[in-house]
């Protein structure tokens, strides 16, 4: 016979939101029974590959209206949540428990340690202080709602526990099993895409070029209405960096139509073709003794990126500025400003994968993150169809998602 296993509220999904929920729901309901179930050996994983290791926990972003427009999907159904749980209230809660974060030039968040395993310690540490439950190795299959009105949800587990619980939280992520039962239960799932990928680009142009990057290009999608401005970076597969990646999250469901093969136009420095022309007449009258390839005008160009826009413009590596004929000007400036490349393909980073897709947002109540079918089911995390660009956004979503399920949770149980 299947043991039963009764607490006052079962986790499935032992990642950010999870924790983060169950953490809050037991500090709000001492004595509570809280159980979190972990589908692998390990707790957080998420967390301890983010950033590098380093763990992007959040962004310096501290107003709910401008925090909202980094997410391409959920930025309307997080702005309730946003103001009542925002970065500066993660960064209170980490700090709470000795935890300090400081803020990088462009935003990012991370502990002061540089070490993903301080965030790891400090949820784990909070959750075993609280009394919180963390059982690995917890493979759901099955999920059955009450048969009543305040009945007990009730969880099969493949080592063949059955849980029961008066309020179930689901933050598994992407899972695709979880969707299949989430969908059993009369929900709407959003298909997945991916959503933070880079570009596959072949050509002589950046041939040899790995590794060099622009502190700010603009890439917009030709034959759509998709641009993104950022540091761009080139790899031995084509392009990568924040503003790729930024692209490839607004775009992630166009991108994904057009089974990512499209072309797309290359500013290097955010000046158009006819500005980059006038760049290239100042630089023509002021270099004019010295040869075109080797004489880079711009600071931020990196040279051999120059040397290589420069071949490809059909320009001899001899020819002087002076002797810059006005149509190889002309075809430089483009090359520039407006270059354009065909993308064949994406390149995902498996550790930091983030899909587009999950539940539709028109099923939950975002007061308290609570499905509008099942009373007593929660959701926080990725199971949602809400996915930012990269900098740390996802993972406050989760924060505040967790924090205000674990609110909601605690203080009826």
């Amino acid at each position: 016979m299947a043991e039963k296993i009764f607490c006052d509220f079962l986790v499935i999904g032992g990642g950010a939101a999870g924790f983060f929920a169950a953490i809050r729901a037991a500090e709000c309901s001492p004595g509570a029974r809280v159980i979190i179930l972990e589908k692998g050996r390990e707790v957080l994983q998420k967390v301890k590959v983010s950033g590098g290791g380093r763990c992007n926990v959040t962004h310096a972003c501290f107003d709910p209206r401008e925090l909202v427009k980094h997410y391409p999907r959920g930025s309307k159904a997080l702005l309730g949540p946003f103001s009542r749980f925002q970065p500066g209230d993660t960064v209170a809660w980490f700090e709470q428990r000795g935890v300090r974060l400081k803020a990088e030039e462009d935003g990012r968040m991370f502990p002061v340690t540089d070490s993903s395993q301080t965030i790891i310690n400090c949820l784990q540490q909070s959750a075993n202080k609280t009394g919180v439950q963390v059982l690995t190795g917890e493979n759901v299959q099955q999920i059955t709602p009450p048969k009543t009105a305040g009945g007990l949800w009730s969880v099969a587990s493949q080592s063949g526990t059955i849980f029961q619980t008066k309020k179930l939280m689901v933050a598994t992520g992407s899972s695709a099993r979880i969707w299949q039962l989430l969908g059993e239960l009369g929900h709407s799932i959003v298909p997945a895409v991916p959503s933070l990928f880079t570009f596959n680009v072949k050509g002589p142009r950046l041939t040899g070029l790995m590794g060099l990057s622009v502190p700010s290009a603009t890439v917009r999608v030709l034959g759509e209405k998709l641009t993104a401005t950022g540091p761009l970076l080139i790899t031995h597969w084509g392009m990568s960096g924040p503003g790729i990646l930024r692209l490839s999250a607004w775009g992630a469901r166009i991108l994904a139509e057009k089974k990512y093969n499209f072309d797309i136009e290359v500013s290097w420095l955010n000046y158009s073709a006819d500005e980059m022309a006038e760049e290239l007449g100042e630089a023509k009258l002021t270099f004019s003794k010295k040869l075109v390839a080797s004489q880079n005008p711009f600071p931020t160009l990196p040279r051999r990126l120059w040397e290589s826009l420069v071949a490809a413009s059909g320009i001899a590596s001899d020819l002087r500025w002076a002797d810059l004929p006005k149509e190889k000007l002309r075809k430089l400036a483009i090359e520039l400003g407006a270059g354009q490349y065909h993308v064949s393909g994406k390149s995902t980073f498996k550790e930091e994968f983030v899909t587009a897709g999950g539940i539709a947002l028109d099923e939950v109540n975002f007061k308290t993150f609570e499905s509008k079918i099942h009373p007593g089911l929660h959701f926080a995390g990725e199971v949602l169809d809400i996915d930012a660009i990269t900098g740390g956004f996802n993972f406050q979503a989760a924060w505040t998602g967790g924090w205000l399920v674990g609110s909601a949770v605690g203080k009826n149980a």
